[in-house]
């Protein structure tokens, strides 16, 4: 088991878009679906993998390309630090006054270990000041828990 690192930022109304975070579905439009249907079909599949918007469920990262993992770790604590890193440095931005006490961010990285311990993903987001959105998911793999069957995106190289 391993943990990959996902983040993104980006404006608000692109995260909004449900349409493209969600997968194609399967196993696909169905023949003879009204156009909008099929159109809606075509979008997710060139949209969902291209795009580095955080998908709806936090488990669907791993459907994403390897270019866009950002780090990955083989202890819960090495990724609860990149956590740290990531909130760090986007905490003076946060809109929320409270999301940036530093006793906050804290107890948020100590939780993230403590669920990727047992095997569970973590997903947070925070806006930033004026109209963007900054989100950071951590990721079971090999095999996460909210999905046996997605495959790992990194291709593990052991010695």
């Amino acid at each position: 088991m391993h943990h990959h690192g996902y983040a993104w930022v980006g404006e608000k109304k692109t995260f909004d878009n449900e349409g493209i975070r969600r997968p194609p579905p399967e196993p696909g439009a169905p023949p003879g679906a009204e156009e909008a249907l099929r159109e809606r079909y075509r979008n997710a599949v060139t949209d969902f993998p291209a795009t580095g918007v955080p998908p709806i469920q936090t488990a669907h990262w791993l459907m994403k390309p390897a270019s866009t993992v950002r780090g990955t770790w083989e202890e819960p604590k090495e990724a609860g630090e990149w956590l740290g890193l990531q909130l760090a440095e986007f905490a003076p931005r946060f809109a929320s006054e409270s999301d940036r006490e530093a006793i906050r961010l804290i107890l948020l990285v100590k939780a993230a270990v403590e669920r990727l311990t047992w095997g569970g993903d973590v997903s947070l987001g925070h806006y930033l000041k004026g109209t963007v959105f900054h989100s950071v998911a951590l990721v079971t793999c090999s095999p996460n828990r909210a999905d046996t069957d997605l495959p790992c995106p990194v291709r593990q190289t052991r010695p």
